[in-house]
């Protein structure tokens, strides 16, 4: 936004140094990218979400690079102060470390000023490979909807010790790796807690309690248009039912002939109506 500083890859990470709370929240478009960014937060994450909050689809599974370039230079446009991290999809990093490069490369010069992908240990070549080429990097451990055929579903991850152990590593080897911050999806608060005190690089939260450096929310799930919210996130307003009654008081003007009145649809220039008046029995 005018008059303000953008909000670097540098200022996520003093926000940890200083303890002040990072906000995070998702936007997909142009006009939700203007409001989120005037209400003030850090960063907008334009996630692979977007698949199924925006276009119905059943999983992130679904969701192709050519959507997520759209979304993200949709959101780059709104200029925003808010650090913008694009999501990487999946299969677009996976393959290979270079093909992982160039589709990053995509996001950035999209408008995007970070990527995200999900996956720990597995992936600290790429996130390496991503941060030599210049693009910042943000992890994303814990419950990673991309593999919920592989986990058994969209469950509560880090429940165990030895699992605990394994996210912690994940974590670990994210930030060793080059990684600038973290999220931390659906896990265990103690799990949490403990990365958050081991880690130099902030942690964002969701779904996993308190003790991170930062929350993150999915929009629609904020403002109440997903209609089965998962169980974490905390609805702040019906936008939903808003848009109901909005739609269903301009269907009963259109009904009784109330909209449009007067104020709102305007005539031709004077004496304009009596020559087409005259032009039109000429033709007749």
């Amino acid at each position: 936004m005018a008059g303000r500083e953008k909000v670097t890859v540098r200022d996520i990470v003093r926000a940890k140094k200083t303890g002040r709370k990072i906000v995070m929240v998702t936007a997909y478009d142009y006009p939700t990218a203007r409001v989120v960014d005037s209400a003030g937060v850090d960063s907008i994450l334009v996630g692979d979400s977007v698949g199924m909050v925006v276009h119905g689809l059943e999983s992130t599974l679904q969701v192709t690079m050519d959507m997520m370039l759209l979304h993200v230079a949709a959101v780059a446009r709104a200029r925003p102060r808010a650090l913008v991290v694009g999501d990487m999809p999946f299969m677009s990093y996976e393959a290979s470390v270079s093909e992982a490069v160039r589709n990053a490369g995509k996001m950035l010069s999209a408008g995007a000023d970070a990527v995200k992908l999900e996956g720990g240990a597995l992936y600290t070549d790429v996130v390496k490979a991503l941060t030599r080429a210049g693009i910042p990097v943000m992890g994303h451990v814990g419950l990673t909807p991309q593999k919920h055929k592989l986990l058994g579903g969209y469950r509560l991850a880090g429940k165990t010790a030895q699992e605990a152990l394994e996210i912690i590593h994940d974590a670990e080897a994210l930030e060793d790796a080059g990684a600038f911050a973290v999220i931390i999806e659906f896990t265990a608060h103690e799990v949490a807690k403990k990365i958050t005190e081991r880690l130099n690089i902030p942690t964002i939260c969701i779904g996993s309690g308190p003790y991170c450096d930062g929350q993150v929310l999915v929009l629609h799930d904020l403002v109440g248009l997903t209609p089965q919210p998962p169980p974490f996130a905390k609805q702040y307003t019906n936008i939903a039912e808003e848009i109901r009654r909005a739609v269903e008081a301009f269907a009963e003007e259109v009904r009784s002939a109330k909209f449009p009145g007067r104020e709102m649809y305007w005539g031709m220039k004077q004496g304009e109506y009596e020559k087409l008046e005259k032009q039109l029995k000429e033709h007749q």
